[in-house]
């Protein structure tokens, strides 16, 4: 039986393997890409939560308006992403993920994830069965958590 802190160290063990192989598959997409890793983050963001004005790529980057501006100008002009008006604020603009920046982010995603592929078809079906079920706990006791902490602020 696991004590607690056993299991804190058999999860800090198992973040860092795993952080650190995910990105290094991550990172090398990105490069790739030829885009920077603040370019890349901004079409994930906006993959992940959806479009949104200059002032909050500005606020997540931590960078000027003008720099927040020439990122953007740029995967406009490359194809990445989208500025339409904002219906409620004509002088606001949104950005959006194009077509071709969402085929981007969904390639890196599935970069990223392909060695969970092998990793799984490395261990045996009762290690898999003892792993997914374990991982599942966890995935619900940090949703729970996750929960919590929205319900405290």
């Amino acid at each position: 039986m696991f004590s607690t802190h056993e299991l804190q160290n058999a999860l800090k063990d198992w973040a860092e393997v795993f952080m650190a192989r995910s990105m290094h598959e991550w990172v090398r997409y990105v490069r790739g890409t030829g885009l920077s890793m603040p370019q890349f983050s901004t079409l994930m963001r906006l993959y992940y939560r959806g479009q949104c004005g200059l002032s909050e790529i500005t606020a997540e980057l931590d960078v000027t308006a003008a720099a927040a501006s020439q990122m953007v100008d740029r995967l406009v002009r490359d194809g990445y992403l989208a500025r339409a008006e904002d219906p409620n604020d004509r002088r606001a603009k949104q950005i959006t993920l194009t077509d071709h920046g969402r085929q981007l982010v969904a390639d890196g995603i599935a970069v990223r994830n392909r060695w969970t592929e092998s990793l799984a078809e490395h261990l045996d079906p009762a290690e898999r069965a003892a792993v997914g079920q374990a991982l599942r706990h966890l995935t619900e006791a940090t949703r729970q958590l996750n929960e919590m902490r929205k319900n405290e602020r």
